[in-house]
């Protein structure tokens, strides 16, 4: 518990930021975000989302790793079942914002499209399928940072 506090303590100094999210009801719950930006993301999810990670995160080819006709690759699950939760806050949002060509994707950026409120709701949403293991293991990768 003294872990979680200083984590959401730390983070608590960055409140305006949108790489450093704390949602104060959710302390019992260990994670960052709160109910209702899970609620939000949703929405954000489905609108900008899901035709290309899945209605549930869940990808929507068999074999995310392997490249496309094109070269590129497909777009991974975003539901802890793939390589995302590898990956902190900041650059989940820095792939949002520019999108995944440069990682061999093509993911276009929604930096100009989304704000930062609903680019955390979208991490919120698609964190809410990570198991706990698989959450506490981002924790323990600086996730939120």
């Amino acid at each position: 518990m003294l872990a979680l506090t200083v984590l959401l303590g730390s983070l608590s100094a960055c409140e305006d930021s949108a790489e450093a999210p704390v949602a104060v009801d959710d302390v019992m719950s260990g994670r960052w975000y709160s109910a209702g930006q899970v609620a939000a993301g949703a929405a954000v999810f489905a609108e900008h989302c899901a035709e290309c990670h899945g209605g549930e995160a869940q990808g929507t080819v068999a074999d995310w790793r392997a490249r496309l006709p094109d070269g590129s690759f497909p777009p991974p699950p975003l539901n802890g079942s793939a390589h995302t939760w590898h990956h902190p806050i900041s650059v989940l949002l820095r792939v949002i914002d520019m999108g995944g060509e440069s990682l061999g994707g093509q993911m276009p950026g929604f930096g100009q499209v989304l704000g930062d409120e609903e680019k955390l709701a979208a991490i919120a949403w698609f964190q809410e399928f990570w198991s706990d293991e698989i959450y506490e293991q981002w924790l323990m990768m600086g996730g939120t940072n």
